[in-house]
């Protein structure tokens, strides 16, 4: 009979260099250095049966989400320190065939029958293709609905007074995070070139910051819409607070289905990952369709290095965080958005802000923890607090990006009504 090998042991010898913090299991086996600030404490069998059965971050977050497997030396809220050390420093290396029946055999055969996902899962691929098509309305409807329908109190506390979920501009680094999100909504505003009496449509509106801010500051008559009920309920509710509801409305309504048209702006901010890339030519055509001649664009969404990458999202933010979500490079974005007549004017790039956008929310959820978890489950909590931090570690390392894409509908004349030169 195969003796039993310790759990530190095992999970030790599939790494590169070995465990780049301190790990102890709950057979007693412990690896990594002793002087680590940062410790891995894998609690019990189910935690490492979920590392067994998805191996990667699927598996991980599970184990981490579930209450099996926990980080001491950071907070839930923000675990960017040890997260920074455990993805720069520690990586995996497969072992053959023979190498993993043997590995999983001295683990225990049982570990091999995957645990029931903890509830802050979503449904996997295969059971959402029940549902409807990949970005139907009804399952757009669905995957908007797990990441946004959650609690407006607890996207208060993370994300701040402007209540806005999308990449800050900051014009210095100790800039507060309200002040870099009014930047990011007026840099909008002025590379729109919007003016009193301009009609703006905002795609996926969120909590309505994009159109309070026009309406406030430019005179604008702004319509939004959003796949979130909550949203919609939260921003009318801002909106008639404010006074603003002559000018600015935000509408519970695929964008799909608005039938206004004539408009001089269309903004887009953080839409594009959710819409799927293959819908890129009917998404840009429809904005294409909203503006009138002289009208624009200005495209707000994460993207990818490079053009020839993975659209899909990996498992874990796909599972936890955005289902269905999908990102490419911007070069892409450009080239629908000329194919479908659009005059591309400006291009920029907003990596660095993205990363220090999310510090801020991570900060939030780590000083407002308490209170959090008054509005939503331990896990959903810790869901956030990994995928921010790891999200901020990817915009670090350059793995994925922030663009804004403005582009102008010239008419029928190659009048495109817009400035010789713009100072942003």
């Amino acid at each position: 009979m195969l003796e039993r090998q310790p759990v530190a042991d095992a999970l030790n010898a599939i790494l590169v260099d070995g465990f780049a913090i301190r790990f102890e299991a709950f057979d007693g086996s412990v690896a990594g250095p002793a002087d680590s600030p940062y410790t891995m404490r894998l609690l019990n069998e189910r935690g490492l049966a979920y590392l067994l059965t998805a191996p990667g971050d699927l598996g991980f977050a599970r184990a981490y989400v579930a209450g099996d497997l926990v980080i001491d030396g950071v907070h839930p809220g923000n675990p960017y320190a040890a997260m920074t050390v455990i993805l720069n420093r520690m990586r995996v290396q497969m072992p053959s065939a023979s190498d993993l029946v043997q590995l999983i055999r001295s683990l225990g055969i049982t570990n091999l029958a995957p645990p029931e996902p903890p509830v802050e899962e979503h449904m996997p691929k295969w059971r959402r293709a029940l549902e409807g098509l990949r970005h139907s309305k009804v399952r757009d409807a669905e995957a908007i609905e797990h990441h946004y329908d959650v609690s407006n109190r607890f996207y208060e506390l993370v994300l701040g007074p402007t209540m806005t979920y999308t990449c800050a501009v900051f014009t210095h680094p100790e800039a507060s995070l309200e002040e870099a999100q009014t930047e990011k909504f007026d840099l909008i505003c002025r590379k729109l070139d919007l003016k009193p009496g301009d009609r703006l449509l905002d795609l996926g509106c969120g909590w309505g910051g994009m159109v309070r801010h026009a309406a406030t500051h430019y005179g604008v008559q702004a319509l939004g819409v959003t796949l979130s009920h909550e949203q919609a309920r939260w921003a009318q509710e801002e909106i008639n607070r404010l006074g603003l509801d002559d000018l600015a409305e935000v509408r519970f309504s695929d964008y799909r289905d608005v039938a206004e048209t004539g408009f001089d702006a269309v903004s887009s901010i953080g839409m594009t990952e959710h819409i799927g890339v293959k819908n890129y030519a009917d998404y840009f055509s429809f904005a294409y369709s909203k503006v009138q001649p002289g009208g624009r664009m200005l495209n707000h969404c994460i993207t990818r290095p490079s053009t020839t990458q993975r659209a899909g999202a990996g498992p874990f933010i796909d599972r936890y965080v955005f289902p269905d979500g999908e990102l490419t490079g911007v070069g892409t974005i450009v080239t629908h958005m000329q194919n479908v007549g659009f005059d591309i004017r400006h291009v920029e790039n907003f990596r660095e802000h993205y990363g220090l956008t999310l510090n801020a929310w991570c900060e939030n959820l780590e000083a407002n923890w308490d209170e959090a978890l008054t509005e939503v489950s331990e896990g959903r909590a810790k869901v956030w607090g990994l995928y921010m931090a790891g999200s901020r570690l990817a915009f670090e390392r350059n793995e994925i990006q922030l663009h804004h894409v403005l582009g102008v509908k010239p008419n029928r004349l190659g009048n495109a009504n817009y400035p010789l030169r713009v100072s942003f």
